[in-house]
């Protein structure tokens, strides 16, 4: 066996490897416990297959490669120590659409250089077909990341709808598919801009309509795009790598996102083509008012139960106040209550963003519990608080048809005895609609700012303790 054929022996095998690590992170990152090591693993994968790749055959620009990848090293590892847990959900949209790019710059030079004769490979109809499909997924992934970055960001409305933007939006998704089609049979470089430009634009379009309601969705659909997309890209390339990382991604990114779909009650159609998360939704209007209650209050409501069930929501991650939250949860537990967290699989604005908030705070994983595993026992729940959720606890998902959100499971937080309810006004969720939670009878409004409502349920408990309370 000749250097050559051994070396390239020596990169299928590493590429082997790293596909298998990315499999096992994948799988670790399932469990709360085991995610840490999880990414750890996946991440090793990522530096096997990328030093392999310096050693595969027809590497050119190899000084342009390292710097490239330098300055990506270094801006990752200063933006991941300085964002805020709070911003965690853009961040996952911005790096979700560098990758949806990366795969379609794969694709443009794959047809620029097939279309121009300067190209490394001779693309077969095949593998033009499947660069162009790539390229068209990856595009819309890049800038459709980009528009949900800026939204979670502030930086433009939540929701951005003209007269007839569904038939436009079609048309321009027609216009990049003609495009597309064309270049299969007859590769034009102009051709080629003009397809990246009308598929960039769709990917704008597509998303401006979409609600910060569907937010968590649309950031998984557009994350397993960006896997498809480096499926398709990698064999064009003819990089194993790359086919296996982008097909496990691509299928674990569309299971995540018909879990998301099924906990809102929804399809992913209907997410990318409905009205739904833009405040413009209705539903009865709701009988009664909002009862206020002081801290002193509260804390005696605490006090005096048994068991208590907490609730976070975005809000909690706005006011950073996972932390004083777990210390008010620390006074319970060390006055006997037994306290446990309850997580909607939509609560936040990305999968799995209030169990990282939890985690980051110290919350041991046996007490955070899923919907399906906490909803029997609101019942049974003497106090339940709610901080900064709003529509995953509203009981109109079960009881009011004509609400957009009837069907969504939602945490049954309306069947506990007492229930506390962190916030700082008297606003409506994400999806624009009253909750029906806030009007009942068992239901008390603390108006507050998640980190002072904290302090003052903590100072109040240790009052009641020393005999300062009533």
């Amino acid at each position: 066996m000749d250097k050559a054929t051994l070396l390239h022996y020596l990169v299928q095998a590493s590429y082997f490897a790293a596909a298998v690590l990315f499999i096992l992170g994948i799988k670790r990152m399932s469990s709360p416990v085991t995610a840490r090591s999880g990414i750890q693993w996946a991440g090793i994968g990522m530096l096997v297959a990328t030093v392999a790749t310096f050693f595969h055959g027809n590497i050119a620009n190899v000084l342009l490669m390292v710097l490239a990848i330098g300055i990506s090293t270094v801006f990752a590892w200063v933006s991941g120590k300085k964002v805020a847990m709070t911003d965690m959900p853009q961040m996952v949209a911005l790096y979700n659409g560098m990758g949806g790019g990366s795969a379609a710059a794969i694709g443009a030079a794959a047809l620029i250089g097939a279309s121009t004769g300067t190209g490394l490979h001779v693309l077969s109809k095949a593998q033009i077909a499947l660069a162009v499909i790539g390229a068209l997924i990856g595009s819309i992934s890049f800038t459709g990341s980009l528009i949900a970055f800026a939204k979670l960001q502030g930086w433009m409305d939540k929701t951005f709808r003209f007269s007839g933007q569904q038939l436009v939006n079609g048309l321009f998704f027609l216009s990049a598919l003609g495009l597309g089609l064309s270049l299969v049979f007859q590769l034009n470089t102009s051709v080629v801009i003009g397809f990246f430009a009308v598929s960039l634009l769709f990917g704008v379009l597509m998303t401006l309509p979409i609600g910060g309601a569907d937010m968590p969705v649309v950031i998984s659909l557009y994350n397993a795009f960006t896997g498809l997309a480096v499926a398709f890209e990698g064999y064009v390339q003819g990089n194993v790598a790359l086919i296996i990382a982008g097909t496990v991604v691509g299928a674990a990114g569309t299971l995540l996102t018909r879990l998301m779909a099924k906990a809102m009650n929804r399809s992913i159609s209907n997410v990318l083509f409905s009205n739904f998360g833009g405040g413009g939704g209705g539903s009865t209007e709701i009988a009664g008012s909002q009862k206020a209650v002081e801290a002193s209050d509260a804390a005696s409501m605490l006090y005096m139960a048994e068991k208590v069930i907490i609730v976070p929501g975005y809000g909690m991650a706005v006011a950073q106040a996972q932390h004083k939250i777990w210390e008010l949860s620390q006074q319970l537990i060390k006055r006997d209550k037994q306290v446990k967290f309850a997580i909607h699989p939509v609560a936040g604005r990305m999968p799995g963003h209030m169990n990282v908030l939890l985690a980051e705070a110290g919350v041991p994983y046996d007490l955070i519990a899923d919907m399906e595993d906490i909803n029997p026992e609101f019942s049974t729940c003497d106090v339940a608080i709610v901080i900064g959720a709003n529509d995953v606890v509203n009981p109109v998902a079960k009881t009011d048809k004509s609400s957009p959100i009837y069907g969504m499971p939602i945490l049954d937080v309306i069947n506990a005895r007492q229930v506390i309810v962190i916030k700082r006004g008297k606003g409506a969720g994400f999806a624009g609609i009253e909750n029906a939670l806030f009007y009942a009878e068992n239901c008390r409004m603390l108006y507050a700012d998640g980190q002072e409502a904290a302090n003052r349920l903590i100072a109040e408990l240790k009052a009641i303790d020393s005999g300062g309370g009533h």
